[in-house]
């Protein structure tokens, strides 16, 4: 019984960016991440230990984006995807937008968008 969990709008505040005003103030970045995987033994057993705990992924996701202080959201995505697939061994997919609303004044956010499967 493959399904999908996971979570919208994840607001993050965080440094992210390459000039030398964003590497002296936080910022929000904006998460979607989705994470595909067999929840039919959770289903059937109505317990945590048998699921994804989003609440896990939300503080692992965070506390990666926190301390890696990326430049890149491009980079922010890889290796945010490589440790939910490192982390939730269950999971077969990630997918995962990360938006940055202050990126470009005259537009609502930038953004970077990845799908990554286990092999």
């Amino acid at each position: 019984m493959i399904g999908t969990t996971g979570l919208k709008n994840l607001q993050v505040d965080c440094i992210v960016g390459i000039y030398e005003h964003e590497r002296r103030t936080r910022q929000t970045v904006i998460m979607d991440i989705s994470l595909d995987y067999d929840f039919a033994a959770a289903a059937g057993s109505d317990a945590i230990g048998d699921a994804v705990d989003y609440d896990g992924v939300a503080r692992g996701v965070t506390e990666l984006v926190q301390r890696r202080a990326f430049q890149l959201i491009e980079t922010m995505a890889e290796e945010t995807a490589a440790m939910l697939l490192a982390s939730l061994r269950q999971v077969r997919t990630v997918r995962l937008e990360i938006r940055k609303p202050a990126a470009v004044p005259a537009a609502e956010c930038s953004f970077v968008r990845v799908e990554r499967t286990r092999s």
